[in-house]
């Protein structure tokens, strides 16, 4: 029995998507539960997946097995202290915040739960931590992230999406916008109306609030996808790998875990600078051929880490027994 732990507080937020998407990896493969920690579950979410509230007081709450959090955590909880002790402890550690690391590194002695295994979510997030643990990229559903027939535009356009925070935004990303537009480019950002006060009212940049559209109908709609955050930095970018399985050619700052699977020039583009940034957009705007080819590179890499082998490559060590 597999047991899957998250707040489930936000229907577009990273880690409960990444928690969603392991269920359905695994629940054709074994018995799966999902529970919520929070009192603030999503009831879109709990009315689309089989979320429970933990509930001790009810007895309602897992009785042994392989516990997974995502996203969330057991220390300083009371919780814990009634469920049963699971056979295996694993958290899929998707941020990169290292006073986590101190919650989760092992558990509280009076539990007497096994130690702590960590899945991380790309070799650069291992790196920056320091961390040691089996690596895994965030499941994505590319069949719904698939890429669809584009007609030919004489203004590309230009897309991101993320979440609607100002730390998924860096500050030099006003001024790109603003050189993009009056070169001719259509912008259409989703996730970014905490831009509003700083970019100018234009025909030529549209910001959608988050969740606005459902991400595969966003990215159908642009031509090149750029991405760069701020203060926030992605340990993976879940959203990049999702527009490169839509066949988009991605353009994106060196500084994220997706930069592990992003080939400069061939399947996508990493940039240090803003001026890096602007000349290979003005390359891709000018030639439709070469965001053909980038793209359909890019849905070729997201087909090959998502393939068959590699999916039950992964489950198996959900599905495996403790150490002995």
């Amino acid at each position: 029995m597999i047991h899957i732990f998250n707040g489930f507080h936000n229907p577009n937020g990273g880690s409960e998507q990444e928690a969603l998407r392991l269920y359905e990896l695994l629940h054709d493969r074994s018995e799966v539960q999902l529970w919520s920690t929070s009192s603030r579950t999503s009831a879109e979410l709990s009315a689309a997946y089989p979320i429970r509230r933990l509930a001790p007081l009810k007895a309602d709450m897992p009785r042994g097995g392989t516990y997974v959090f995502v996203g969330a955590h057991w220390r300083n909880r009371v919780w814990p202290y009634f469920v049963g002790r699971p056979e295996r402890l694993v958290y899929v550690f998707n941020t990169f915040h290292p006073k986590l690391l101190a919650l989760t590194s092992s558990p509280p002695p009076l539990l007497r739960w096994p130690a702590t295994e960590f899945v991380l979510i790309s070799s650069f997030q291992s790196k920056l931590l320091g961390v040691e643990g089996e690596i895994q990229p965030s499941p994505i559903d590319i069949t719904r992230f698939a890429p669809r027939a584009r007609e030919q535009r004489t203004e590309p356009v230009i897309g991101r999406l993320s979440r609607d925070t100002a730390d998924k935004h860096h500050p030099d990303d006003i001024a790109v916008y603003k050189t993009l537009a009056a070169r001719g480019c259509k912008l259409l950002l989703q996730g970014a109306t905490t831009l509003a006060g700083a970019l100018p009212q234009s025909d030529a940049i549209r910001l959608l609030p988050e969740g606005a559209m459902a991400a595969p109908d966003f990215l159908h709609e642009l031509d090149i996808f750029y991405y760069r955050t701020g203060e926030h930095v992605e340990t993976f970018g879940r959203v990049v790998l999702e527009a490169m399985a839509c066949g988009l050619p991605v353009v994106c700052h060196r500084h994220g875990g997706y930069a592990d699977v992003i080939r400069h020039g061939e399947n996508g583009y990493l940039f240090d600078t803003s001026e890096e940034a602007l000349a290979i957009l003005d390359q891709l705007t000018a030639q439709p051929a070469l965001r053909a080819r980038i793209g359909a590179a890019a849905r070729s890499t997201v087909e090959q880490l998502y393939s068959p082998e590699a999916l039950d490559a992964r489950s198996a060590f959900y599905l495996r027994g403790p150490a002995r």
